[in-house]
């Protein structure tokens, strides 16, 4: 569908709201209108958060973080008001390999600092078994040595492991 001047209309949902319905490949970047792309993951899923950790982990082994991300994001914006924080630096983190495994080391690092600074307070006592020390550990890591990688690295190499 065009817009006047040969542009294509935004997507829009059956509530007029703008969506992106371009394909997307593994790592969430936008492909070409009528290329085939990976699965996208359905919006707004409130799971339990069980469910949302195993999906988000599948995702990260499958070398989906932003897909990942993505269904972490929905339980940040659904669950508890105690454990948004939470919720929320586990996308941040998802976020950050997508970066890193897209070539974009700066903002890799900043997105895996924030991610680890946004989870660090639930350390003392992490909900849902979340390796909140180990997660923090490895993202301290993995910001450290990719200003020095000599090539991106393959997402699913980089995927951490979200419960102990």
């Amino acid at each position: 569908m065009a817009e006047p001047g040969g542009r294509r209309a935004r997507d829009r949902d059956e509530e007029g709201r703008a969506r992106n319905a371009r394909p997307r490949d593994g790592l969430g970047r936008p492909l070409p209108y009528g290329h085939r792309g990976v699965e996208r993951q359905p919006e707004a899923v409130v799971r339990a958060p069980r469910e949302s950790l195993a999906e988000a982990q599948r995702l990260l082994d499958a070398g989906r973080p932003f897909h990942a991300h993505e269904v972490l994001e929905d339980a940040w914006k659904s669950g508890p008001e105690a454990e948004r924080e939470l919720w929320r630096g586990l996308a941040q983190l998802a976020v950050g390999v997508t970066h890193a495994a897209r070539g974009n080391t700066a903002g890799a690092v900043t997105l895996l600092r924030r991610g680890a600074g946004s989870i660090a307070p639930y350390e003392e006592a992490p909900p849902h078994g979340v390796d909140v020390a180990g997660l923090g550990a490895w993202a301290a890591a993995l910001a450290r040595e990719l200003p020095g990688a000599p090539a991106a690295p393959g997402a699913a190499d980089l995927a951490p492991r979200l419960r102990g």
